[in-house]
C-alpha cells in the first residue's frame, strides 16, 4: 500500500532526525561531564553506579516495550480497542509493582552489585558507588513505564516521543552540568540522572492521550497477557546477557594486546553503531508494529511483504556503508577522534578494527530485523538460540584470529558472527513461514553491490583527489571527507535509479508524484 509505505517512510525519517539530534546532545552531555568532572576517582565511580541501574531499566524499557508490540496486536485482534487499553493499564500498573519489588532489591543488594562490577573499589570510592546507586534507584521505577508507553504507542504507529526521547533526557543533564554541577557534586549528577529518566517519561503523555490512553487502576498479576510479556521477555534479556558476553570476552582477549587495542576496538564499535543506531534501528522500530499486526492477523504473505521491503531496504543502507566505511576508515576515524592524545597510531588502529566490523554491517543489521520477525510471531526463544550461536562462533574464531591478526581478528570475528547468524535466522524464517522469495534479496544485494563498488571507487579518488589538492589540515581533511562521502551518495543513488532497484524507483516516483500534485495546485 502507496499510502502505508509513505507513512513508514515518513515515520523513519523523524526517528533518523530526533535520534541524530539526541546523539549529537549525548555527544555534548559526555562533553560536559568531562569539562566539570574529569576522568577520576569520582567519574569511574559514577559510570559503574549508572551500570548498575543501567542493567535493570534497559532490561525494563527495552524487553517490555519490544514485547509488548506483538501481544497489544493480539490483544487489539482478539478484543478491539478497549481490551487493549485495559490490558495497557495491567500492564502498566503490574510493571510498577514489579518495579518496586526491584528497587527494594536493589537497595538492599547495592553493596554485592558494586563488588560484582567493579571488584577494583575499595574504602571511600566503594562507599559513594552504593551511596551513587543508592541515588540513581527511582530510574528503575520509571522505565518499567516507559517501556509500557512505548509499546503501547509504537503498536498505535506513533513514533514521535519515543524517538524524541533522547533530547529532554540529555537536556536535563546538560542543564544540570551547565548550572548546578559545581554546587551539587557528582551526586547531583545522579539525581540529575534521575529527573532525566522521569522527563522521558513525561514527554511521553501528551502523544499517550491524543492516542486514546486513558489511566484506570487495572491490576491483576494472573492476566494470562502479563505471564506471556514475562515468558516472552525472558529470552530476549537472555539475549542481551549473552551479547554482553561476548563483548567482554572481546575486551578481555584485547586486554592481552598492545596498549590501545581495547580503546581501537571501542571507538571502531561506537562508529559502526552509529550506522546500525541511526538508520537501521529507525526501520526495524516503524517495521517492528506493522509486522505484529500482520502476525496477529495470521496474514503471512502481508508479513513477508513487510520484511522485504525491511531487507531490501537494510540492503540498500548497510551495502554502500560497508563500502565507504572500509575505503574512507582512516579519514572517518581522524576526523571524528584524532585530537590530543588519540594520536595517529591510534588512527590506524581503529580504522583497521572499523574495516573488520564494517565486513560485518549487513549482517548485523539484517540480524536486527529478522529477530523482530520471529517477536511479531511471539517468539523469542529462537533468535535467543541463533544469537547464542553467533556469539559461540565469535568466540571460538577470536581465540583463533586473535593469534594472527591481534585486534583486527577480534572486530573481524564479531562480524563473521554476525554474518553466520543472520542467515540462520534467514533459514529459519524460511521454515517458518514458506519460502520467501530469497532470489529477490540476492537480485537487490547483487545491484546495491555492483553500485556501491563504483560508489567506492569514485568516493575514493574524490577523497584523495581533494586531499591531495587542499593543504594539510584538520578543516580540509573534514572538507575532502564531506564531499566524497555527498557526492558518493549521489553516485549510488543515480546507480542504484538506473540499476532499477525497486525501492529508489518507488521513491523517485513518489517525489515526481508529490510535485506534479503541487504544480496543479499552484
Amino acid at each position: 500500500n502507496m499510502s502505508k509505505s509513505r507513512q513508514a517512510a515518513k515515520s523513519a525519517f523523524i526517528i533518523v532526525v530526533f535520534t541524530l539530534v539526541s546523539k549529537f546532545l549525548g555527544f555534548l552531555r559526555e562533553i560536559l561531564i568531562a569539562a566539570k568532572f574529569g576522568s577520576g576517582m569520582e567519574t569511574d565511580t559514577f559510570f559503574v553506579a549508572l551500570t548498575a541501574t543501567g542493567i535493570v531499566t534497559g532490561f525494563l524499557s527495552n524487553a517490555v516495550s519490544t514485547t509488548f508490540i506483538p501481544i497489544l496486536s493480539e490483544i487489539e485482534s482478539k478484543e478491539g480497542k478497549k481490551g487493549k487499553l485495559e490490558h495497557t493499564n495491567n500492564i502498566l500498573n503490574s510493571m510498577f509493582f514489579i518495579s518496586l519489588i526491584l528497587v527494594f532489591i536493589s537497595w538492599v543488594g547495592a553493596p554485592v552489585i558494586i563488588r560484582l562490577l567493579a571488584k577494583g573499589f575499595e574504602g571511600e570510592q566503594f562507599n559513594l558507588a552504593v551511596r551513587l546507586t543508592r541515588i540513581g534507584l527511582p530510574m528503575i521505577l520509571f522505565s518499567g513505564i516507559i517501556g509500557t508507553f512505548t509499546g503501547y504507542l509504537q503498536s498505535e504507529e506513533r513514533f514521535l516521543s519515543s524517538s524524541a526521547i533522547g533530547v529532554p533526557f540529555n537536556f536535563v543533564y546538560i542543564f544540570f552540568l551547565i548550572f548546578f554541577s559545581d554546587k551539587f557534586g557528582i551526586k547531583g549528577l545522579m539525581a540529575a540522572a534521575v529527573l532525566a529518566v522521569i522527563s522521558q517519561y513525561i514527554i511521553q503523555i501528551p502523544e499517550a492521550k491524543a492516542a486514546g490512553y486513558k489511566y484506570e487502576f487495572k491490576f491483576n498479576i494472573r492476566d494470562k497477557y502479563i505471564k506471556k510479556v514475562i515468558v516472552l521477555s525472558l529470552p530476549v534479556l537472555v539475549s542481551v546477557v549473552i551479547n554482553d558476553i561476548g563483548a567482554i570476552i572481546d575486551r578481555t582477549l584485547a586486554s592481552d594486546l598492545s596498549t590501545g587495542s581495547i580503546s581501537a576496538l571501542n571507538y571502531a564499535n561506537k562508529l559502526n553503531g552509529f550506522i546500525l543506531g541511526v538508520f537501521i534501528s529507525a526501520i526495524t522500530t516503524v517495521i517492528f508494529p506493522i509486522l505484529s499486526k500482520a502476525s496477529s492477523e495470521n496474514n503471512i504473505s502481508g508479513l513477508k511483504k513487510v520484511m522485504r521491503y525491511g531487507v531490501n531496504f537494510i540492503l540498500m543502507i548497510t551495502v554502500p556503508a560497508t563500502v565507504g566505511l572500509a575505503v574512507l576508515a582512516k579519514p572517518i576515524v581522524e576526523v571524528a577522534f584524532e585530537r590530543g592524545v588519540f594520536d595517529s597510531t591510534a588512527t590506524v588502529m581503529t580504522s583497521q578494527a572499523l574495516m573488520a566490523y564494517s565486513i560485518g554491517l549487513v549482517g548485523m543489521a539484517l540480524q536486527l530485523l529478522l529477530n523482530r520477525v520471529y517477536y511479531s510471531l511471539q517468539d523469542t526463544k529462537t533468535p535467543m538460540l541463533i544469537g547464542g550461536i553467533g556469539v559461540g562462533i565469535d568466540i571460538v574464531l577470536n581465540i583463533i584470529l586473535v593469534k594472527f591478526m591481534a585486534h583486527i581478528g577480534l572486530a573481524l570475528s564479531t562480524s563473521i558472527g554476525a554474518i553466520a547468524a543472520s542467515i540462520m535466522l534467514l533459514y529459519g524464517v524460511k521454515k517458518k513461514i514458506g519460502s520467501l522469495g530469497i532470489k529477490g534479496y540476492i537480485v537487490t544485494f547483487t545491484k546495491t553491490g555492483l553500485a556501491s563498488a563504483v560508489m567506492g571507487a569514485a568516493v575514493y579518488l574524490i577523497y584523495h583527489g581533494l586531499y591531495e589538492m587542499l593543504e594539510v589540515s584538520k578543516l580540509y581533511n573534514l572538507i575532502s571527507l564531506l564531499a566524497a562521502v555527498g557526492l558518493g551518495v549521489i553516485i549510488y543513488g543515480i546507480l542504484c535509479y538506473a540499476f532499477k532497484v525497486e525501492e529508489v524507483r518507488d521513491m523517485v516516483a513518489r517525489i515526481r508524484k508529490t510535485n506534479i500534485l503541487h504544480r496543479n495546485k499552484a
